[in-house]
């Protein structure tokens, strides 16, 4: 792993969220989309090297609706940028990880995520990201 790629935040209300952040931060987001086959709609912010990532359920079904159901609203995962994701992922498994992904999958912000289980990883969701190539 090669740093810290993203901190994400489940929200109720991606709008209310984003003034929030734009003026915590002094700048807006620099990207949001939707992520269809998650449920989740985000979007980006950064401050100095390091990003934020918002994330607010699109369907009462997604996995961000449950984590609001159960926690209410707050950090959600810790990613990290990694450069080889499938070896990453094997690296792990080998080391007793659980993880939630057979394959990676297309993530937000252009990536190559997968999931490693909180039960396996002392309490914390982390995800995994490999940026892809154009």
């Amino acid at each position: 792993m090669r740093k810290i790629e993203h901190i994400g935040i489940a929200v109720a209300n991606l709008a209310a969220s984003n003034a929030l952040f734009e003026k915590l931060l002094g700048s807006p987001a620099y990207k949001t989309e939707e992520v269809a086959s998650e449920g989740v709609r985000t979007s980006f912010f950064k401050s100095g090297p390091n990003k934020i990532e918002l994330l607010e359920a699109t369907h009462p079904d997604s996995p961000i609706a449950k984590f609001l159901e159960r926690k209410g609203e707050g950090i959600h995962h810790i990613a990290f940028d990694v450069e080889d994701i499938r070896a990453e992922m094997a690296r792990l498994r080998e080391e007793g990880f659980t993880l939630l992904n057979e394959e990676p999958k297309r993530g937000a912000d252009n990536k190559w995520v997968a999931f490693l289980h909180p039960k396996s990883a002392g309490g914390v969701l982390v995800e995994l990201c490999q940026e892809i190539p154009d």
